[in-house]
């Protein structure tokens, strides 16, 4: 007589969060593990939400959550059965970077977690607990460069929507959070099933390798100085145009070495940078809206020929503008594979 089959257990996860967190680093991939299922249809993940304190907490929009229970009621054996620990981002992780007992807690639960997960400025606290030494991470662009001043051992990478380095994950700002749970979702069930996830949330799934954290115009709007300000919407403007340094000089009237040091220290990357991105973006937007080959999108978006447009892209991106556009089709595709309804996973 045959035994019954099994089902696998789910994977415990666990969030950790506190006053001031941002809403969508915690809702965002609560909701991605919470449409995850296995072939039988039972969840994949069971996911538990904790706090420095148990019990209700204001995130940053003012609405309140709750965590089921507090760090110091986590037993050794609890943490033990961790598959993967989530940290999440907000203002209150300015605050918890120098609490001696979170920091413990943090480290406690990444020794034991399969994965540990940073969402956002969750980074500065993993940095402040020593888990980032010597490794590259990110983080929401806004404090790349505090987590670079504050943390110099960390590699800051303020390019990435998110960072793998062995089991650490770490990702870019909010919503950013989603495409790295997506990405777990697809290491632990596999692609397809990310991809459905994908699909019923109206996202893109961008696997592998990661996106272009923010858009050049994004990164104008927060250019203070008015005349770098005016060269930068110039650049995103006009791709096309002769966009060198002694160019972009001679439109700001200003000395190559003036506005290259002005430049960098207002939008806080180097002209020639800024320069590749904008042109990125316009790539982008092309292969995605349009069926004009790469060399035409090339031509349109700058780079004068489809070769320095692919490197550009590998490098930024990590894929090519052909894979790009590929994946970006993908997501547009009609679903093909069924989500059982979602039900409530947190214990």
């Amino acid at each position: 007589m045959k035994k019954p089959r099994t089902s696998p257990t789910p994977r415990r996860v666990l969030m950790l969060a506190y006053e001031d967190a941002q809403i969508l680093d915690v809702t965002g991939p609560f909701q991605i593990f919470a449409a995850a299922v296995m072939r039988d249809g039972m969840p994949a993940y069971e996911i538990e939400l904790v706090a420095p304190e148990a019990g209700a907490f204001r995130t940053t929009c003012g609405l309140d959550l709750t965590a089921t229970r507090g760090i110091d009621d986590m037993t050794a054996e609890e943490l033990a059965r961790i598959d993967s620990f989530l940290v999440v981002g907000g203002q209150g992780s300015r605050l918890l970077a120098g609490d001696a007992r979170v920091l413990d807690f943090i480290r406690r639960a990444s020794a034991k977690a399969r994965r540990t997960v940073s969402i956002c400025t969750g980074a500065l606290l993993l940095a402040a607990a020593g888990l980032l030494d010597g490794k590259r991470a990110t983080t929401h662009w806004a404090y790349a460069p505090q987590l670079r001043r504050n943390f110099p051992e960390v590699e800051v990478d303020d390019d990435a929507i998110y960072v793998r380095q062995g089991n650490i994950w770490t990702s870019a700002g909010v919503t950013a959070g989603m495409d790295l749970a997506l990405a777990l979702v697809e290491e632990d069930l596999g692609r397809e099933t990310a991809l459905a996830i994908a699909r019923h949330l109206v996202m893109f799934l961008m696997r592998p390798g990661g996106q272009s954290q923010f858009s050049a115009q994004l990164a104008a709007q927060s250019v203070a100085d008015e005349g770098i300000a005016r060269v930068c919407a110039y650049i995103v403007e006009n791709p096309r145009a002769d966009l060198s340094v002694p160019a972009l000089a001679a439109h700001a009237h200003m000395s190559e070495r003036t506005f290259a040091r002005r430049f960098t220290a207002a939008a806080n990357v180097p002209p020639a940078l800024f320069v590749e991105r904008a042109r990125l973006d316009e790539a982008r937007r092309r292969l995605i809206d349009g069926a004009g080959s790469i060399e035409a999108v090339a031509y349109d978006a700058g780079f004068g020929g489809g070769e320095r447009m692919r490197r550009a892209f590998i490098r930024h991106l990590g894929v090519t503008p052909n894979r790009y556009r590929e994946r970006f089709q993908t997501a547009k595709r009609p679903i093909t594979l069924t989500l059982t309804a979602e039900r409530p996973h947190a214990s």
